[in-house]
């Protein structure tokens, strides 16, 4: 494969940036070669810098659930854009998705557009704070929640990938509000209520654990976790930003029926454009200034080139059976992909949720917790990696980041990837056993 010009434009890069890079799991350190520079997108297909073409499967970490450069996101994004890009004021297009959202989703009834994932659970937590008048906060080992200075411990995403479990620059007064335990394990649960009695806010977790490999939960213990909050007087924080609108439009709230008393979202509200947003019932939304006590304001929020794009993404995720025929139609991808693994008995399984799936290097019926993961299995990963990109799929080049089904994948392109997943599976599990 060429990458003569995205390694020239990475090498230019590095003068520019950070590890010549603006997020950090975009530069390749976890895989082979460097980063490629994406020159366009068109359906599940995008092309890089060299002019080579892959089946793409990061969707952009997930928002581009309808493909890429979808029309009619494409014609909604002209209209607000001729009309301006930025106001610092109310647009009837804030309304019009706010009205779509709340309309749909018995689980808020009110919602606070800001610019991303991170902003929305950074304000999330603060609204739980003001409401409840309390400071501690759980979180769960390896569930990532954004880059929030307090909840940047034993996270996931590209913290795993580097092999960290926080970050510098985070101060130990911060960590300290913040209160860790792992995934599935009520004993820990319980103990953290008891040891920090009355002084519990809120406990927040990803429904559908994906930044550090994807953690599917036991229905019971999210249930759990119901149950102690109400019993404790302490918020139940639902960060779905990758989840929401992902699984179904209501997301993991409904999927498993389960009543937050908080909500985050991101990515797919935005069809592919810069976008969070927050929502709770009335009362607690009326702690949120200019209402209440707890403030948070954005320049750029409610942006209305990225509400207009959420209106026609999400038009169209309300459309009959969408989310039904996205998820039949992962499945069976998926399913294809198990079957070539298990007739050949490699150490590999393949998870799936809704139209997110992760590779999995390792032999399990299911992975709960971040510490059920292998790191040392992370090799796998890095040479399926290389090889997946040789033959024209692309994937997010860390083994712990999931993968999406768009609506663009047709049969046939999810047919050539599958073939192409195989094949390359065949190469890397003949590599390591005559290694």
């Amino acid at each position: 494969m060429n990458t003569t010009r995205s390694s020239a434009l990475y090498k230019e890069a590095l003068n520019y940036f950070p590890g010549g890079v603006n997020s950090p799991v975009r530069a390749f350190k976890s895989v082979y070669g460097t980063p490629l520079f994406i020159e366009r997108g068109e359906g599940c297909q995008i092309w890089d810098a060299d002019g080579n073409q892959f089946i793409d499967f990061c969707c952009s970490w997930g928002p581009l659930i309808l493909g890429h450069n979808p029309p009619t996101v494409k014609a909604k994004i002209s209209e607000a854009l001729d009309k301006g890009t930025s106001f610092g004021a109310p647009t009837r297009y804030g309304n019009e998705l706010a009205a779509l959202i709340l309309n749909n989703n018995k689980y808020i009834e009110k919602i606070r557009f800001v610019n991303s994932g991170t902003e929305a659970v950074m304000s999330a937590v603060r609204l739980a704070r003001g409401y409840t008048g309390k400071n501690k906060v759980i979180k769960f080992e390896g569930c990532y929640h954004g880059h929030v200075d307090h909840l940047l411990v034993k996270a996931g995403s590209g913290l795993a990938t580097f092999g960290v479990s926080d970050s510098a620059g985070v101060p130990q007064a911060f960590a300290q509000e913040t209160i860790v335990i792992p995934l599935n394990d009520r004993t820990a649960l319980q103990e953290a209520f008891e040891q920090n009695k009355g002084d519990i806010a809120a406990v927040i977790i990803e429904p559908i654990p994906a930044n550090n490999g994807l953690l599917l939960q036991d229905e019971s213990f999210l249930n759990c976790l119901r149950l102690k909050c109400h019993q404790h007087n302490a918020m139940l924080i639902f960060d779905e930003v990758i989840s929401g609108f992902r699984i179904g439009f209501e997301g993991a709230a409904a999927y498993y029926n389960i009543q937050p008393d908080i909500i985050t979202y991101g990515k797919i509200i935005g069809g592919g454009m810069p976008v969070g947003a927050y929502g709770a019932n009335k009362e607690i939304m009326a702690y949120i200034a200019p209402d209440g006590p707890v403030y948070q304001a954005g320049t750029l929020s409610a942006n209305p080139v990225a509400m207009a794009a959420g209106i026609a993404q999400l038009t169209a995720c309300l459309q009959p059976h969408f989310y039904e025929n996205l998820e039949a139609k992962t499945q069976q991808f998926v399913a294809s992909i198990n079957a070539h693994v298990q007739t050949n008995n490699y150490p590999l399984n393949l998870f799936s949720i809704g139209s997110i799936f992760w590779f999995c290097f390792a032999k399990a019926d299911n992975v709960r917790a971040a510490h059920e993961i292998q790191a040392e299995k992370m090799d796998y990963f890095k040479r399926f990696h290389h090889e997946l990109l040789q033959n024209g799929v692309y994937v997010g080049p860390s083994g712990y980041e999931v993968g999406f089904v768009s609506a663009a994948h047709s049969e046939e392109e999810l047919k050539q990837a599958q073939t192409i997943i195989c094949r390359c599976l065949d190469i890397v599990f003949e590599k390591v056993t005559t290694t």
